[in-house]
């Protein structure tokens, strides 16, 4: 059975870090992107980062560039975001998929799971 299950969220302050998982099970993630999404409170879900199967290349929203770094431990089946400097508008649920390859992973659509909620407030 094909499954991704999100871990790490929490409530934190602006400017705070907090660090992602995304365990994958039932498939053999190193031939997949993985890629996180975020959806907030009235608003539609957004790809936030990507990271490729095929050579580890990544892209960022230009919301989070700079300040979220994703990696991947095939290994451990494992996906992480790294989210440091976070600030309010950050606040959010969010998810990870694996699609085939980063390109166009924005519009990436699977059934998703639970996701996790991170919530940037002072």
């Amino acid at each position: 059975q094909v499954q991704l299950v999100e871990s790490g969220g929490g409530l934190v302050h602006p400017g705070d870090s907090l660090t992602l998982s995304c365990a994958a099970s039932g498939f053999v993630l190193e031939y997949y992107a993985i890629a996180w999404f975020r959806q907030a409170p009235g608003k539609e879900r957004e790809g936030v980062s990507c990271i490729s199967g095929a050579d580890g290349s990544t892209s960022y929203a230009a919301s989070v560039n700079g300040r979220f770094t994703i990696s991947r431990d095939n290994a451990k089946k494992m996906g992480y975001l790294r989210m440091n400097s976070l600030k309010p508008e950050d606040t959010a649920v969010y998810y990870c998929a694996a699609p085939l390859s980063c390109s166009g992973y924005g519009s990436f659509q699977t059934d998703w799971g639970q996701g996790t909620q991170v919530t940037v407030s002072s």
